[in-house]
């Protein structure tokens, strides 16, 4: 579980490539102190996308990596068929910037909100409008997430926990503030650029049973 609240945005060092599981690999480059809480096995939202490490170490170990002092270890991920076909991951390429953020652990503040890691879809940026300091980023509504999206709800857009500021049929507002732009890759994002969206796992589950009851009060009146 993670909280949309990025911790540092890592470089992809290598694009994903064939793996032995049918899907592709990535590593992705990120500082020595993220990559002392992880192991194999751990998990870490790299835009957004739950992935379980495969592989770690140093930039000048012997994988071939070249070093990088600004991202000084690394980890692998593989991603699998599911993931390249539901996120933007499998167009990752070398140099590319992503949203990092590890597991919550207990005891650790809840700063955004509930958040998954497991992309529902993908999406297009509409717009980009700067407002001084701060910008606001117009997003396709995805036909997946329409009926589940409410102005002032959350949204989780490449990793990063965000609120609705506004919302009509066919697209969705949210306003990005300095630090945001400043600490996430959504400083980077231009019109027609596709980003990973998860919907509020909250809103999902009471939109189910709102949608069980109504069924099971309609099956009731037909008896």
């Amino acid at each position: 579980m993670f909280t949309g609240i990025v911790q540092e945005r890592g470089r992809v060092v290598e694009g994903p490539g064939a793996s032995r599981s049918h899907g592709a690999r990535v590593v992705v480059g990120h500082s020595e102190e993220l990559g002392s809480r992880l192991g194999s096995g751990a998990s870490l939202a790299v835009a957004g996308v739950c992935l379980t490490v495969v592989g770690q170490g140093g930039a000048s170990g012997d994988s071939g990596i070249g070093a990088d002092s600004a991202f000084p270890a690394w980890s692998a991920f593989d991603l699998s068929p599911e993931t390249l076909s539901r996120t933007t991951l499998g167009a990752l390429q070398a140099g590319d910037r992503v949203n990092l953020e590890p597991p919550l652990a207990a005891g650790d503040p809840l700063g955004g909100h509930l958040v998954q890691g497991h992309v529902d879809t993908t999406t297009r940026v509409a717009k980009v409008e700067e407002l001084g300091e701060n910008r606001v980023i117009t997003f396709e509504v995805p036909r997946e997430l329409a009926s589940g999206m409410v102005e002032k709800g959350s949204v989780t857009i490449d990793g990063v926990s965000l609120t609705i500021s506004a919302l009509d049929e066919g697209t969705f507002d949210v306003a990005l503030i300095p630090h945001t732009l400043q600490v996430t890759t959504l400083s980077e994002l231009k019109p027609g650029d596709e980003v990973n969206v998860e919907g509020d796992v909250l809103a999902r589950y009471v939109q189910k049973s709102v949608e069980a009851a109504v069924a099971a009060a309609l099956g009731s009146n037909k008896r």
